[in-house]
Formats: C-alpha cells, structure tokens, sequence
C-alpha cells in the first residue's frame, strides 16, 4: 500500500500563489506518475495536473495552463503543485492521486490521498 499526504492548502486572496506538496510512503515501486485532481462543492472531480516518473512529461487541466506548474522530487518521494494567479473558481479539496508505472498519463489512479482545502477569497 501506499499512503499519500498533501498539505500546503489554506486561504488566500485572489491573484494570489499556494505550493501544495504530496508525500509518499509506504510501499516502494519503480516508476509512477503523480498529479492532482481537484473538486469543488457540488461539483465533479477535475483533472489539474500529472507528472510522470523522470518529470519529463507534464499536462494540465486547461483551466491551470499557465498559472499552474507541476513538479517532483523522487527523492524525497514528493510531488508539489505551484498555483499561482489564483481565482475563486479554483476554489477545490485538492487530492494527490498516483498511477503506477510509466508514463505521463493520470487516468485511474491507483492510490488517492485525503486531500487538502484550497479556499480563494474575492
């Protein structure tokens, strides 16, 4: 099993930055990508943003593209998630997911952390 920490969440003012981080532990696996997902209230769960294991392949929700920037450090077994130009509507429980294996891609994550409560204020 592996177990996935975020923190890094809280409240802050539009236009405003946050860094979530993700820890990892637990079982020891080869490769796996790691992102983010996100939901709002009464809304569906949404894709942010995906690494793969060497950090040479990112992707983004399009919403994030360009204030948003993913990245990782396999050796502390994190991902971070810099967001910068916050809005209101990025207003989210945001969850770090890990997919096992190669890749980029963060469809069907295998493993989902608790999440941690990004609030944007106006």
């Amino acid at each position: 099993q592996v177990q996935l920490v975020e923190s890094g969440g809280g409240l802050v003012q539009a236009g405003g930055s946050l860094r979530l981080s993700c820890t990892a532990s637990g079982r020891k696996y080869s490769r796996y990508a790691m992102g983010w997902f996100r939901q709002a209230p009464e809304k569906e769960r949404e894709f942010v943003a995906t690494i793969s294991w060497e950090g040479d392949s990112t992707d983004y929700g399009d919403s994030m593209k360009g204030r948003f920037t993913i990245s990782r450090d396999n050796t502390k077994n994190m991902v971070y998630l810099q967001m910068n130009s916050l809005k209101p509507e990025d207003t989210a429980v945001y969850y770090c997911a890990l997919r096992l294996g190669g890749g980029g891609g963060l469809s069907n994550p295998d493993y989902w952390g608790q999440g941690t409560q990004v609030t944007v204020a106006s």
